[in-house]
């Protein structure tokens, strides 16, 4: 069974810094995309970011220029390094990874228990 690991939310005042990272724990054979989505109370969850296999990502229009995503596949890790983070940021983040593990023949995709980020002074 596939786990991801999240760790790095917490209390910052607006216009910081934090930095999320997420690793699935688990025999993984292959990764496929890694991303990072949202859900702040009343409304749905919502892609933050995400990057491919290959390095390739994209981003919420929201994200853009502030918010960047990088992942290190030695690790297994994705990482979301947020900046000039505002109240409107606070949410619960989630890890989304699509992978196959060892064993199967098929990619599957998993989501993390979330941690919370809240901007506020």
């Amino acid at each position: 069974q596939v786990q991801l690991v999240e760790s790095g939310g917490g209390l910052v005042q607006p216009g910081g810094s934090l930095r999320l990272s997420c690793a699935p724990s688990g025999s993984i054979f292959s990764i496929n995309s890694m991303g990072w989505y949202r859900q702040a109370p009343g409304k749905q969850r919502e892609l933050v970011a995400r990057i491919s296999s290959g390095g390739s990502t994209n981003y919420a229009d929201s994200a853009k220029n502030r918010f960047t995503i990088s992942r290190d596949n030695a690790k297994n890790t994705v990482y979301l390094q947020m900046n000039s983070l505002k109240p409107e940021d606070t949410a619960v983040y989630y890890c989304n990874v699509n992978c196959r593990v060892s064993g199967s023949s098929y990619y599957q995709t998993y989501w993390g228990q979330g941690t919370q980020v809240t901007v506020s002074s």
